[in-house]
């Protein structure tokens, strides 16, 4: 069975390719068990190899060096984060099967939070805050995108309007368009002084991971990370944490009313573009984003009343 189809012009993925790669390109593991992993990701295909390792194929192959520029990226950044973080144990070369790199990484254990289901909602916001914290407090020097959407999520927030509206405009039905576009027009008026720390960028249900107890094992997914605004790591707030504690997140972050209201449009835009492509592809990440959305418009109504 290939793996699943996000887009037209996606890779042929199946166990089979897989499996030829590794025991072509890294011998040492191809007597490994192997399993497809439907992580609900628009990126990668992902698989299990062994206990220890996970396979990553980029679902639209690339030669651009993106995965060495991820290995060194997240070697970096490791000594500095309070937890787990992927590691890339090797990279794979192109083949006449499969066009372009691809990656083994180490398994991290844990599951995905779900925000109907936290074992632990407070202890879960305090271990988010620390990352974020320990992230703000990189010093080191960022480097340039290599290539167009890897900031997106940082982008200035005039940049994310006509898609944003767009979405609002054809989700017409499914959510409140009217408070939608209140809600972003009100975030999209909020003030920013520029000030940029490192930031994540992505801190949504999918890119993280817990234990039995609830707690934050590891953290996936940095791609889009770098310097920028702030507000880009207040995602858990809508994706993820209930109201209860909101106030402690905010107070341990020091986040103010500006930014807030540009965490708050960030969270809307995106999760309405995820809406608006995805939802009928993606079960598992429009369930997400139909969370947030109606996080947002909820928290938007209770402030605005």
């Amino acid at each position: 069975m290939s793996y699943r189809k996000v887009y037209a012009d996606q890779a042929d993925i199946d166990t089979p390719l897989v499996r030829e790669l590794v025991a072509a390109q890294f011998p040492q593991w191809a007597a490994l068990p192997l399993e497809p992993i439907d992580s609900g990701g628009l990126v990668n295909a992902i698989y299990r190899l062994g206990s220890d390792l996970s396979v990553r194929l980029p679902l639209r192959p690339s030669i651009n060096g993106i995965v060495h520029r991820e290995q060194a990226k997240l070697a970096t950044l490791a000594p500095f984060l309070p937890v787990t973080i992927p590691s890339v144990e090797a990279i794979g070369t192109p083949t006449d099967a499969y066009s372009g790199e691809w990656s083994v990484h180490g398994w991290l254990a844990g599951t995905h939070p779900s925000p109907d289901a936290l074992v632990d909602p407070r202890g879960l916001a305090t271990d988010l805050a620390a990352f974020i914290q320990a992230f703000r407090q990189i010093d080191l020097p960022d480097r340039p995108p290599a290539y167009l959407g890897e900031r997106r999520t940082r982008s200035p927030m005039v940049s994310m309007d006509s898609p944003t509206r767009e979405a609002i405009h054809e989700l017409d039905g499914l959510i409140d368009t009217r408070a939608a576009l209140a809600s972003w027009e009100e975030s999209l008026a909020a003030p920013y002084d520029g000030r940029e720390v490192w930031v994540h960028s992505d801190l949504t249900p999918g890119n993280l991971l817990v234990s039995a107890a609830g707690r934050l094992t590891a953290v996936l997914d940095f791609e889009t990370c770098g310097v920028g605004d702030p507000a880009c790591d207040l995602f858990p707030v809508w994706y993820l944490l209930p109201a209860t504690v909101h106030n402690d997140f905010r107070a341990t972050l020091d986040v103010d009313d500006a930014t807030w209201l540009r965490g708050r449009g960030r969270v809307l835009s995106q999760a309405l573009i995820v809406l608006q492509h995805f939802n009928d592809t993606n079960p598992a990440l429009a369930n997400y984003a139909q969370h947030a959305v109606d996080k947002v418009l909820t928290t938007s109504q209770a402030c605005s009343s």
